[in-house]
């Protein structure tokens, strides 16, 4: 959710933290800090707003100094003020201290400490982590940090430093991620993210929980809280510096969007064997007796990726005939799930850092499940520690509105959809055919993306809308409801998604001339039942702003704006009708004047329940 970097080194620290800012700032941006040992003492500034308001406030300030930590806050615990905004100092001002997650317990510690004198100036919980260590700190911070920490009830990734230890930077985690660096001649780095210290290392240790690191310029050790040490493997970063720039595009989620075609096929390459019409996911080659015996199957997912996740039940059901349910991450580990053997769970999440993924990912391990992650993220929490999974090679996704995830995820459930019917019920002839549809539809997203410049003309007659609804069937119900949730998280329209059916149940009531609504009708076996909807929409003065196939013919006289795409066959159509609904929405928010890839009150990856 939020940002965390630190450094420590040879090098004016300063420069190193603001940049690895500006790289985290997709992950929060409510405010934004720094602290740096400088000469001796511990010097902080915070800023509210974005990190050009901190750099404003630095340029009257001298913080040069070897050793340093920053933050970009997503608000939790408090307002997004200054006084609120990272690091947080300690009550004798020898502790700085920057945190990403949730202290469950924060109120109960901040109670006693305050009974002892203590004065709080912040709202937030991560001031009891700085007061705590303060409290046990007599020369030794590592020790003061491993008692703190053993008080604390939640999630935390944290980094801190001390003015008495300028050769120490510790960092510590449990449930939110953390990054531990290592460059060359003695320099280390932390961070919530590798994109904030790829421009300085490739060689980075992924911390697990409970894993504490205590790095100084002659070297680092790697404890766990009872103070024994730990071996973490260190692997090579694979990432490309470039892909986390914008590209010559104004937003990254229009540079994300238009990249699609690229990221798909970087999704699927090596994994289809078309001689042979099936997927081949080495990352299930451990798992793939078991598959054949599963007769239930969970997908747990929050937000988009529980839209992806519908998709993936149609998908399983037709083709191998098992039983799919699609739950919410965040409801699932509350209501005692039934999991008997035979069950199959796959989680999914772009970051493989969502808190509510991962904490259903383990109910689900405790009674028993095998589990399978999809994510976007190499090293991450759930690819970690799952039994086995698939990686979507999308590429770095910094838009918080997920647009290549999205369909980076429905190709892969379409995947493992033929790898489970290919062990089931479908025939080598089918699964060739499908196989060979799954090649095609990079193409078929490139052809769509054409029709960018007509899309933003009807964003243009549409954008003052105060309500929109989405409608679509089967394979497209679930692009409704993901098409809708893009709109509100970026242009602030409030839109709902619904089977297109249900309309009549009690929707219809909206709908007048003010009400633009969005279908999405590819011509299936369904195309019919879906043009009388959109004429009980048109016999009521609604707007109807539809999503085809180039066959389309009978929707002409009905819909107010047609956006045709290439057809191909139903179950993989989600890929293509996606992407106009991610452009509708994306030229909206900005004709709107809204910042498209720093929504308010949103962050990319939500390690926070």
């Amino acid at each position: 959710m939020c940002g965390i970097v630190g450094y420590i080194g040879f090098r004016d620290a300063l420069p190193i933290l603001i940049e690895g800012l500006k790289k985290l700032e997709y992950r929060g941006y409510d405010s934004a800090g720094v602290s740096v040992i400088s000469s001796g003492r511990l010097e902080t500034e915070r800023a509210a707003g974005k990190i050009i308001a901190l750099e404003e406030k630095l340029k009257s300030r001298n913080m040069q100094g070897f050793l340093g930590i920053g933050h970009t806050r997503w608000a939790t615990h408090g307002a997004p003020t200054e006084n609120n905004a990272h690091p947080h100092t300690s009550f004798d001002g020898k502790i700085a201290v920057v945190h990403n997650g949730i202290i469950e317990n924060y109120a109960v510690l901040k109670a006693k400490l305050q009974a002892e004198g203590i004065e709080f100036k912040s709202d937030t919980d991560t001031e009891v982590i700085a007061h705590l260590i303060a409290r046990f700190y007599q020369g030794d911070l590592k020790k003061a940090v491993i008692q703190a920490l053993g008080k604390l009830e939640g999630a935390f990734g944290i980094a801190v430093i001390c003015k008495d230890e300028p050769d120490v930077i510790i960092g510590a985690r449990r449930g939110s991620p953390l990054i531990f660096g290592i460059g060359e001649g003695g320099e280390y780095y932390l961070a919530s993210d590798v994109s904030a210290i790829v421009n300085y290392t490739q060689k980075v240790v992924y911390l697990d929980d409970n894993d504490i690191v205590i790095a100084k310029r002659s070297g680092y050790t790697l404890l766990n809280l009872h103070s024994q040490v730990v071996q973490r493997e260190i692997q090579e970063v694979d990432f490309d510096v470039d892909s986390v720039a914008k590209g010559g595009f104004e937003h990254f989620m229009l540079k994300e969007i238009f990249e699609q075609p690229t990221s798909l096929r970087d999704t699927m390459r090596g994994r289809l064997l078309i001689s042979e019409g099936i997927a081949k996911l080495s990352g299930l080659d451990a798992n793939i007796k078991e598959l054949r015996t599963i007769n239930r199957i969970i997908i747990i997912a929050c937000g988009t990726s529980y839209y992806a996740g519908m998709v993936g039940e149609y998908m399983i059901e037709d083709l191998a005939g098992v039983p799919v349910e699609v739950e919410y991450a965040s409801e699932f580990r509350y209501r005692n799930p039934i999991i008997k053997p035979g069950t199959l769970v796959i989680c999914i999440s772009q970051s493989g850092e969502t808190a509510d993924t991962l904490a259903a990912m383990k109910e689900a391990q405790h009674k028993g499940a095998t589990v399978l992650g999809i994510c976007n993220a190499v090293g991450s929490s759930i690819a970690r520690n799952s039994n086995g999974g698939v990686y979507l090679h999308a590429g770095p996704e910094i838009g918080v509105a997920s647009t290549k995830a999205f369909s980076a995820q429905v190709l892969v459930l379409s995947m493992i959809a033929l790898l489970l019917g290919r062990q089931r019920r479908v025939s080598y002839e089918q699964g060739m055919d499908l196989a060979t549809a799954i090649t095609k539809i990079p193409d078929l997203v490139e052809e769509t993306l054409k029709q960018n410049d007509k899309i933003k003309a009807i964003a243009e007659k549409y954008k003052d809308a105060k309500n929109f609804l989405y409608l679509g069937r089967h394979y497209n119900y679930p692009v409704a409801m993901e098409g809708a949730l893009k709109l509100k998280e970026i242009s602030y329209i409030h839109a709902e998604g619904y089977p297109a059916a249900e309309m009549k149940h009690g929707p219809i009531a909206l709908i007048d001339e003010n009400m633009p609504v969005v279908v999405i009708a590819p011509r299936d076996a369904l195309f019919d039942k879906i043009v009388s909807n959109v004429r009980e929409i048109k016999a009521r003065g609604g707007k109807v702003i539809a999503i085809t196939t180039q066959d389309c013919t009978p929707l002409n006289q009905f819909a107010d704006e047609l956006i045709c795409v290439p057809a191909t066959t139903p179950m993989l159509m989600p890929m293509v009708t996606c992407v106009p609904l991610q452009l509708l929405a994306y030229h909206i928010a900005v004709l709107r004047g809204n910042n498209v890839d720093q929504p308010r009150n949103l962050a990319k990856s939500v390690t926070v329940e």
